[in-house]
């Protein structure tokens, strides 16, 4: 899976994937979309204003991914939860979080939802793959899944900074993480190559 983002003339950025590769992306963009859940919409009859100022959850998601992608905004997850400064800065946090995850995970919807209609929006690749032109607004976008994916997969491979040339890079192709793992580098690649086509 060679293909990486070039700039396009103009603004924006193009790939050309394979059958294959837009298979993979579009399975990855639905489990998030799946992971990061339908959002709430307003009951029949109920006033759609005010699902806007609805307050969201208080605290972090129990699943580990999801705590990834919607951390804490203050705090140290190793600090001592009996201290008092600790104490005060998780309620601060909590506090953040009630009025803060509600439009995050809208984002995060939106945007896996827009790296779907884009590969869905592909003619049928052939030998050759497809080419998938992005705009400037949807490169955004892109990148915002593209680091999400990451994040989830690193999360469930338990990836740290200490992996980064690790033994997790180095696995036998019988080890059952090793698609997650190629899935992984693969998505870094098309992450970097969008940044350097969105850096002027």
């Amino acid at each position: 899976m060679a293909g990486v983002f070039e700039e396009v003339p103009g603004g924006g950025a193009a790939v050309v994937l394979d059958e294959v590769e837009i298979a993979i992306l579009r399975s990855l963009a639905v489990q998030l979309l799946e992971l990061v859940g339908p959002g709430d919409q307003p009951a029949a009859g109920e006033d759609p204003l005010a699902a806007l100022f609805a307050e969201g959850p208080s605290e972090a998601p129990a699943d580990p991914a999801l705590a990834r992608l919607f951390p804490d905004g203050y705090g140290d997850p190793q600090a001592d939860p009996e201290d008092a400064h600790e104490r005060e800065v998780r309620a601060n946090s909590a506090e953040f979080r009630r009025f803060t995850e509600n439009d995050l995970r809208d984002r995060k919807r939106e945007d896996a939802l827009a790296v779907v209609r884009s590969l869905d929006s592909l003619a049928t690749a052939g030998e050759r793959g497809a080419v998938l032109k992005l705009a400037d607004d949807e490169c955004k976008r892109w990148l915002g899944t593209l680091n999400d994916l990451r994040l989830t997969i690193g999360t469930r491979l338990e990836v740290t900074d200490e992996d980064e040339n690790g033994e997790l890079y180095r696995l036998p192709d019988s080890d059952p993480r090793k698609p997650m793992v190629m899935a992984y580098l693969w998505l870094g690649a098309l992450q970097e190559s969008l940044v350097e086509t969105l850096m002027p």
